[in-house]
């Protein structure tokens, strides 16, 4: 057997084993006992409700992950990659619009394969849980619009790439890290302003005391906030969140409507503050640096990998190509992402706890972050005992007792 096709189905089947085990892991961790912390907050119902939740959504990651396993090695096995070049091929374009077409049949496809599981956990699982909101023409409109923006943004980059890997020789990688960064920097900027309005309504806080009492927060800060806005999130999804998005002037502050609903305005400013607390805590700044240089290191491993003929062989194509090499090098380095996905994790955790801090020291009603955090979890039904290999692998925030339980070790009065 080709050494490379021996190595990606070890990936792949071996990847999805570690999920199965991490995840049985996980629902065997769940405890039927209400944890202290939570009583008053999560009713006996609606505590079994969250674990049966977990349990639904796990079974369905599992049989979603399975189907798509095993699409994957029969597409590789029975030369599908090859038959899709060969189509894109046909059409004697250059190399770039080649590139294109050989990678939007396999997006589309994929695409097409994840409507029915999108479908199904959006109107049966979510449904069942109290979560949907989403009507049949936004689900479909929403699928159109990521579907467009994947084509447009990710044909470019993909096209540069393409263009860089063909006419820069040895320094391409580099070439090509420099101009995927510049686009991403780009996006950060032009995404509260062009992109997030394509699936939801941004409209401005109304004046209030909800208003008053960030503005007041963030001004004791010396934190510029340009625009607070509440979000029509109750048209997807019953859960609710908040988040800050863009730099400088395009710095936007989005409510979700259905968070506003829930929670008072201590809790509201506090978790804002949380917020407030990663922009003063450099931790986006520090998260763009860690994906810049992981980026980096992906793009100069890819490389050594451009057009390499034992890879082509594994996939039984006729052809070389730079686009081909560019979706195949995904396969192996898949194993590589994983462990600077549990690095960001670790790191993002910790940041985490450090803008906790930052609202324990600057915000003087701790109880309203707590109520704030339980809320939240409750609303979401979050799980409260996530096993520690699914919070290695999987949680870019603590779990939510680990975190209750420091902060309070951190609350300065």
């Amino acid at each position: 057997m080709n050494i490379y096709l021996a190595i990606i189905l070890t990936i792949l089947i071996g990847e999805y084993f570690l999920k199965l085990f991490v995840e049985r892991l996980n629902i065997r961790n769940a405890s039927p006992i209400l944890p202290e912390e939570f009583k008053g907050h999560y009713d006996a119902e609606r505590y079994r409700k969250s674990q049966n939740y977990l349990i639904d959504n796990t079974k369905f990651a599992l049989f979603k992950g399975a189907v798509f396993t095993a699409l994957t090695i029969f597409f590789i096995l029975f030369d599908g990659f090859n038959f899709v070049d060969l189509i894109a091929r046909k059409l004697n374009l250059g190399s770039v619009p080649t590139g294109l077409i050989f990678a939007g049949i396999l997006l589309i496809a994929y695409e097409l394969l994840t409507v029915p599981f999108a479908a199904y956990r959006t109107f049966v699982i979510e449904e069942k849980y109290g979560f949907n909101k989403t009507g049949l023409k936004t689900f479909v409109l929403d699928i159109i619009k990521g579907l467009l923006l994947s084509c447009i943004i990710g044909g470019a980059i993909f096209a540069g790439v393409i263009w860089f890997f063909e006419s820069k020789g040895g320094c391409a990688w580099i070439y090509s890290w420099i101009a995927v960064t510049i686009v991403e920097l780009f996006l950060t900027f032009i995404a509260p302003i062009l992109i997030l309005p394509i699936f939801n309504k941004f409209i401005p806080l109304e004046e209030g005391e909800l208003k008053d009492s960030i503005e007041g927060y963030a001004k004791s800060q010396n934190f510029k906030i340009k625009s607070i806005f509440k979000m029509d999130a109750s048209r997807r999804t019953s859960k609710s969140n908040a988040f800050f998005t863009g730099f400088g002037k395009s710095r936007k502050v989005a409510l979700f409507d259905n968070l506003i609903e829930k929670h008072t305005v201590d809790e509201l400013v506090s978790v804002l503050a949380h917020e407030i607390g990663h922009y003063k805590k450099r931790h986006i700044i520090k998260h763009l640096a860690l994906s810049i240089i992981t980026q980096g290191f992906m793009f100069f491993v890819l490389s050594l990998f451009i057009n390499n003929r034992g890879l082509f062989d594994a996939f039984k194509m006729d052809g070389l190509s730079v686009y081909a090499s560019l979706v195949f090098f995904g396969f192996l380095y898949s194993p590589i992402s994983l462990i600077f996905s549990v690095t960001a994790n670790i790191f993002s955790r910790k940041c985490e706890y450090e803008a906790d801090l930052f609202v324990a020291k600057t915000y003087k009603m701790p109880e309203a972050f707590i109520t704030a955090l339980k809320k939240l979890t409750v609303d979401n039904l979050s799980n409260l005992t996530p096993h520690h290999m699914k919070v290695i692998l999987s949680y870019s925030h603590p779990p939510i007792l680990e975190r209750i339980k420091t902060f309070r070790s951190r609350i300065v009065y």
